[in-house]
């Protein structure tokens, strides 16, 4: 294992979570606006307004005896997801990949009771995995049809597209992969393998788990030096037009490729994880900082896109 100097780090442009929270969430993210990304149903609903494409809503939750509702919401269904609004790190998700005769399952393929169910929608309402602790509403929407262009990648969960988005600009990127330590979530922190994109293609540059480099998947074995994520101008272009629906400056978007809707706009986050820097290799600071130089501020979505193209495409240097 290879250790460096906090002088290292900053020489190579590292972002630390001090600076991060002062001089970018402090100082970009106005508190009103935090509704807009903390409440997972409101940002379904404004990206529906602004022609961002999301998963199907099924239905939401709002009280305890409206539960009993769930398997009637799900009845067509061959599987779904049950997620806290006001959640966060996907904490109190609960995938269902597969439903048969009535009854529910998980990724892994273990069965998910009634009463299991009930009691997890339960949770959520009571605020066990909210922010602050706060009665939630609990969200029923589709299950995401994983593209087969992952094929072998990811292991139980779909793999999610993390862009970091700085006064509308995509500023850096990563493919998140699930694995049997993450539980099939997508979640680094967990054991999630990130692997860092690079802006300009959305090839792969470099990839850790538990911030440590890895060459292969740990549970599929899939090679991890040269993926290019499809779709990667739309998935630019839907990060970038979150910047104006949400009316933050510094944010993370994170998305999903859906094989017959394409991408897919799960979530946004006005706090977004600073490890992103670790799988691409690099620090994110001269690219914000390089943004916040810039003189101009009326570019439109699709030339702040190619602007970050043609001046954030880079390799690993650490």
């Amino acid at each position: 294992m290879k250790y460096a100097w906090p002088w290292e780090l900053s020489r190579s442009g590292v972002l630390n979570m001090n600076r991060r929270n002062i001089s970018y969430i402090g100082r970009y993210n106005q508190r009103k606006f935090y509704k807009r990304v903390d409440d997972k149903l409101i940002t379904k609903q404004l990206a529906l307004a602004n022609g961002i494409a999301v998963p199907d809503l099924i239905g939401v939750v709002h009280e305890q005896h409206k539960i009993q509702e769930i398997p009637a919401m799900v009845l067509d269904r061959s599987g779904f997801v049950i997620k806290p609004a006001k959640g966060s790190g996907g904490k109190g998700i609960m995938v269902i990949t597969r439903v048969s005769n009535g009854c529910y399952y998980k990724p892994n393929g273990h069965e998910v009771t009634h009463s299991e169910i009930y009691r997890h929608v339960s949770n959520i309402l009571s605020g066990l995995f909210s922010l602050g602790g706060k009665p939630d509403v609990a969200i029923v929407e589709g299950l995401i049809e994983f593209d087969p262009v992952f094929e072998g990648l990811s292991y139980e969960g779909v793999p999610d597209i993390r862009l970091i988005v700085f006064k509308g600009f995509p500023v850096m990127g990563m493919l998140r992969l699930s694995t049997a330590a993450s539980d099939g979530k997508a979640n680094l922190h967990q054991g999630a393998v990130g692997v860092g994109l690079d802006i300009a293609t959305g090839s792969s540059l470099h990839a850790v788990q538990f911030d440590l480099p890895v060459d292969k998947h740990p549970d599929t074995h899939f090679p991890l030096s040269n993926i290019k994520v499809p779709h990667w101008e739309t998935l630019l272009h839907t990060a970038s037009s979150a910047y104006e629906m949400c009316e933050l400056g510094y944010l993370g978007t994170d998305m999903v490729l859906d094989k017959n809707k394409g991408p897919l706009l799960l979530e946004l986050n006005a706090r977004p994880g600073l490890t992103i820097q670790i799988a691409n290799g690099r620090g994110i600071l001269p690219r914000l900082k390089h943004v916040e130089a810039m003189k101009s501020s009326t570019m439109s979505v699709e030339e702040r896109v190619a602007y970050a193209k043609k001046h954030f495409c880079s390799n690993p240097i650490f």
